[in-house]
């Protein structure tokens, strides 16, 4: 037996003469076994476990009717009926496999039999892709497990990495071609995990524009519960991650799965249970339109998935998966530091702007606190509305006559950054760029191209493409100060064809345009390591643990809505910290859902977020600026604990008359929690809020941003978990004037602040 451990506590335990590996950390356990045939099968995971010389004891075999069985006169030996690491389809396995290779003869079969292993301490980079990493090695161990094909020639080499402070385990695969004859791989999943029995809840996370990661939950079935995307982005339809969690599992108790991908393309996230109850769980590259030539000598390195478990509940996967968003995802300049509080002109004046009137935005935002001013679109070429200009990335002179460098200038000396928006993945036909090489928008020969809100993708599997995309931005970064970029998308892929490329490399178009996307992203920030980049894509429509690895933030919905949003930045937070959150107060009625919500609701949802403000406050009465410079006070003197504490769910805005949530520093002396009333029940019940992840022992003082009858009360951690904090508003009784908790109203919301005494 050989036994590596780093010195913070991750393990792969290695049995040789077994051939088995337990991956472990006190916290999780992942325990795999190669079989006497070859065959790597899954035995366990989930809660960590003492460690065994033999866990086989797991491999349970039965002469099952109608199954394929592989050894000459064995009954029971079938792969239909165990539990593998990385299955394929052809050799008595019928359930979905993880690869399938197109070889010379027109056989996609292969037969996978394990080759040996590797134990390095530390985390691998992925080259050209987003990927989990750790700033020191002893943070974590990698344990890569050969497969091979000797017949054609493969190898495939699953990787798994185990963090030591984090229940979770990173997962990608490369496959080799070691043969004589060029194969095109059809099918390669990142990861692939069989489960004993399937008594679990998927909860999935979909919606549409305006509307997204909406958590949807349905119990497991036999055959297959998939999401998917098409769209060659992560899209708004249905986020790339899932929770499988035990019946009754709760936010606070009960054990839970989650998978997320770390891709922005095209993936497919599916459970499929067969008819002995055994579930397969597969996340990875969608083989729609995939297919990637791989010539003698060369490899293929799919993208990360990433599995966490929790005994914890919902609330368990959470904070697994935000820790490593903060400190294994998001990295550079901005990892530790508080991004500024931004103000966007785009919903206070469109495209309908010069350069004074953007100056006298910006110079009100400084006077409320505001720290980055971001123009949005239409600052470029012939950019008068969305049907020209895409692609022409110089300054408009009939709008800004001194350029970028003299606007950035202008807002600078008010003392606020200055920040751009870009669609730098977007082309219009009424542009010089297009004019000059219109083969470099995707296309398909002698095919009609569509267009989707009158613009066209530019090829980014294209390498010309992508460096003049690069020197025109790096040019306007150099020229100007510019602090920020958003990073804008409007648009997916139809009529999908790389035409660079010969017929053998047209499966591979889609994974090479979002190839080409990293790229420009990693020599951006190669370049400019100071510049904060904000993922964008209509919104949420590309959400993804990829863009964070390039993206500290994205922008969360489009929809600006404070009720809307109340859902979507709760399911969002499922998966993702709210550093990664862009929320912002924007004007009412609103333009999405012209409802008219208060002022103080806006910033209290939004505050939950990277916080900023999207409308003119010059619009604003005395009042309400008053509001908004109590708003931003208020959030630079907690955006650190927002930023990186425990969010903890409390209330689903689905379905309820109430929502609520909150976050805790890490040190537990400081709580904020957001409560909020969606539509309001006259003579209403009196109502707690039970909340989570204080010191039970610690005595905390309560302050409350608008009425409540424990404002300035003080109560230990035991009492407001256990007993839950009173959070009855004006709304019980009969309400009137003279009610001590005020006139309680639909989308009325209140700030709670708990500090240790």
């Amino acid at each position: 037996m050989q036994a590596t451990q780093t010195a913070h506590g991750a393990a792969i335990i290695v049995n040789e003469q077994n051939r088995q590996f337990h991956l472990t950390n006190g916290r999780i356990s992942y325990i795999i076994k190669a079989d006497e045939q070859g065959t790597l099968l899954s035995l366990y995971f989930g809660k960590a476990v003492p460690d065994r010389e033999d866990f086989g004891y797991l491999i349970e075999l039965a002469h099952r009717p109608t199954s394929t069985c592989r050894i000459d006169g064995d009954l029971h030996y079938s792969l239909e009926h165990l539990r593998q690491e990385y299955p394929e389809y052809g050799t008595g396995d019928y359930r979905t496999p993880a690869i399938a290779v197109r070889q010379p003869n027109g056989s996609d079969m292969v037969d996978l039999t394990y080759g040996g292993y590797h134990v390095s301490q530390g985390k691998p980079k992925l080259e050209g892709l987003p990927a989990t990493y750790v700033d020191n090695e002893d943070d974590a161990a990698t344990l890569s497990i050969d497969l091979v094909d000797r017949l054609i020639g493969l190898s495939v080499t699953l990787n798994y990495t185990v963090f030591a402070d984090k229940p979770a385990v990173a997962r990608s695969v490369v496959i080799g071609n070691n043969g004589a004859d060029a194969l095109s791989v059809e099918r390669a999943m990142s990861l692939s995990l069989d489960l004993p029995d399937s008594d679990y809840d998927m909860t999935e996370f979909t919606g549409a524009w305006s509307r997204e990661r909406h958590p949807h939950t349905q119990h497991l079935h036999y055959g297959t519960q998939q999401i998917e995307s098409l769209r060659n982005a992560s899209g708004h339809f249905a986020n790339p991650v899932a929770a499988f969690a035990r019946p009754g599992a709760s936010e606070d108790h009960g054990e839970v799965i989650g998978l997320a991908f770390e891709y922005s393309g095209n993936f497919d996230l599916h459970a499929e249970v067969d008819t002995y109850d055994v579930t397969r769980l597969q996340l990875g590259i969608n083989e729609r339109g995939f297919a990637w030539h791989l010539e003698p000598g060369e490899t293929f390195q799919t993208p990360e998935a990433l599995i966490a478990y929790s005994d914890e509940g919902y609330d368990g996967m959470s904070r697994a998966f935000h820790r490593l968003v903060l400190d294994n995802i998001v990295r550079g300049a901005w990892k530790r530091r508080e991004r500024p509080i931004l103000i966007n002109n785009w919903e206070a004046t469109y495209f309908d702007f010069d350069e004074d009137k953007l100056v006298d935005i910006a110079r009100t935002a400084k006077q409320a606190g505001v720290e980055l001013f971001v123009l949005d679109d239409g600052w470029f070429g012939a950019r008068n509305n969305d049907t020209a200009g895409l692609g022409d990335w110089t300054p408009n002179p009939a709008r800004l006559p001194q350029g970028l460098a003299g606007l950035s200038k202008r807002i600078n000396d008010l003392g606020l950054k200055f920040g751009l928006w870009f669609e730098p993945e977007m082309v219009n036909k009424d542009s010089d760029l297009y004019r000059a090489h219109p083969d470099w928008a995707v296309h398909t020969p002698g095919r009609h191209m569509n267009h989707g809100r009158n613009e066209f993708l530019l090829n980014f599997a294209n390498k010309d493409v992508v460096d003049n995309i690069y020197g025109q931005m790096s040019r306007l970064l150099d020229e100007a100060n510019i602090a920020y970029i958003k990073w804008d998308m409007n648009r997916f892929v139809s009529e999908g064809y790389d035409v660079t490329r010969g017929a053998e490399h047209q499966g591979e178009a889609y994974h090479r345009y979002i190839l080409g996307v990293y790229d420009l992203l990693e020599r951006l920030l190669q370049r400019f390591p100071d510049l904060i980049i904000e993922g964008c894509a209509s919104g949420g429509g590309r959400f993804d643990m990829g863009m964070l690895y390039y993206t500290p933030q994205i922008w969360c919905s489009d929809d600006t809505d404070a009720i809307e949003r109340l859902k979507i930045q709760y399911g969002t937070s499922y998966f993702y910290p709210l550093s990664a959150m862009g929320a912002h107060v924007s004007v009412v009625p609103n333009h999405q859902a012209n409802r008219i919500t208060p002022i103080e609701t806006r910033a209290n949802v939004a505050m939950f977020g990277t916080f900023g403000y999207e409308l003119d406050l010059n619009t604003l009465s005395e009042e309400e600026f008053g509001k908004v410079r109590s708003q931003i006070e208020f959030f630079k003197r907690y955006r650190e604990i927002i930023h990186t504490g425990d969010f903890h769910r409390l209330v689903s805005p689905d379905g309820n008359e109430q929502a609520a949530w909150m976050v805790v520093s890490r040190d537990r002396k400081t709580a904020i929690v957001g409560d909020y009333r969606i539509l309001l029940t006259p003579n209403s019940r009196y109502m707690r809020l039970h909340l989570r992840g204080l010191d039970e022992n610690t005595q905390y003082r309560v302050s409350c941003t608008g009425a409540s009858s424990i404002d300035g009360a003080a109560f230990t951690g035991a009492e407001l978990m256990r007993i839950g904090m009173v959070s009855s508003d004006g709304s019980y009784g009969e309400m009137g004037d003279s009610e001590p908790l005020g006139k309680a109203s639909d989308f009325s919301s209140r700030l709670f602040v708990l500090t240790a005494e």
